[in-house]
């Protein structure tokens, strides 16, 4: 891969204190001589990369990023060094259970300016079902301590639909990361992995009907509380949202380092080796799929209907070639019939009908593409 002008770069940190049930990434429990071993691998592929020196967006994600000591943590960060400079956006994924204020001023002396706290859940029962180790307090704690050295743009993660959960435990969930004025919130429903813990276990989703009401719930308190709802899942302050994510819903390509991540690029997408051993021994390895231009015009319609703002159309034909419209005429001019879908000069969006079914909608465009 040669140096480009992609915008963003996705690294994976594949270690954790603790596995939570939920969680079926690419992860293991954090040792000292396999994360050294990593960070060889990691920096041997940064400097083969070419990686864009105008970066727009680093994310760091997991795994646990901050379950790293501070060492190695450093270690990592100085690798990132030189791409660093002019991103817009850095953002690192952090656990509650984090008390190493050397860890927190690490991260803001190399200029992270973004932090993602797993609050989950404000329930003590609950977290103790997903396997998480943290309770309310912690991420009080933690969000008041970045707040201190500087970051101020935190975003927290809630989900919905956890194993027995009622409505009154999510609104009280809710109704504590508002306390915690967060610049960011992203709330997903539980999804059960076959090859996570609660797989492993014959943990059932959550009623339909339930999951439906309660994200209704949530976009209504939330909206009340002055937030946007940009995306699907996600909601935040004015000025506030991810740009590392809107990159990636606008179908832009991006890089994925380290064993776990994916990246983007170009026509095709591609992952690392299977393993952990694997990905440390050839960190160079890319097992590549190509995407046909139809995958692509698929792909791009998936992600940006994702967004309120929708697809942009003059975006859309420079991409491909050719108006949305003209590539999916029996799927736009049907879903515009029905009112799920509104056509613009400058956007196409889905409704307030249709965003909330917008998996349902994906398949008619599918079908038109013959995917």
């Amino acid at each position: 891969m040669t140096e480009s002008n992609i915008p963003s770069l996705y690294l994976h940190v594949p270690f954790c204190a603790a596995v939570c049930y939920y969680c079926d990434f690419a992860r293991q429990v954090y040792q000292a001589d396999a994360c050294e071993q990593w960070l060889d691998a990691v920096e041997q592929e940064l400097r083969e990369t070419a990686v864009n020196p105008g970066l727009e967006t680093v994310y760091i994600g997991g795994g646990t990023p901050s379950c790293l000591p501070l060492s190695q943590l450093e270690r990592l960060l100085s690798m990132l060094g030189p791409y660093t400079g002019k991103v817009k956006e850095f953002t690192v994924e952090c656990n509650p259970e984090l008390y190493d204020t050397g860890i927190i001023e690490c991260l803001a002396a190399h200029h992270v300016n973004r932090i993602s706290i797993g609050l989950q859940s404000a329930d003590k029962a609950l977290l103790k079902t997903a396997g998480r180790r943290h309770d309310a307090d912690d991420v009080k704690r933690l969000v008041d301590q970045f707040s201190a050295c500087g970051i101020s743009n935190i975003s927290l993660d809630l989900m919905y639909g956890l194993p027995d959960q009622t409505m009154a435990q999510l609104e009280e969930s809710i109704a504590f990361a508002l306390s915690c004025s967060p610049a960011h919130l992203s709330l997903y429903s539980l999804t059960v992995e076959p090859n996570s813990v609660f797989g492993k276990k014959g943990i059932q989703q959550a009623d339909p009907d339930l999951e439906a009401d309660m994200y209704e719930r949530i976009c209504r308190i939330l909206a009340d509380a002055g937030y946007i709802h940009y995306e699907i899942s996600n909601f935040a302050k004015p000025g506030f949202e991810s740009v590392h994510n809107r990159n990636t819903w606008k179908y832009r390509s991006f890089y994925g380092i380290g064993y776990g991540a994916w990246g983007m690029d170009e026509h095709c997408r591609y992952t690392h080796a299977d393993t952990l051993r694997a990905y440390c021994s050839d960190p160079l390895y890319r097992r590549i799929t190509p995407l046909s231009e139809k995958e692509r015009m698929f792909e791009a319609v998936m992600l940006g209907l994702r967004l309120r703002e929708g697809i942009v159309p003059e975006e859309f034909s420079r991409m491909f070639g050719c108006e949305l419209a003209a590539c999916f005429p029996k799927t736009v001019s049907a879903l515009q019939e029905r009112g799920m879908l509104e056509v613009r000069e400058d956007r196409i969006f889905c409704t307030d009908r249709g965003w909330p079914v917008l998996n349902s909608l994906l398949v008619e465009f599918m079908e038109e593409a013959q995917l």
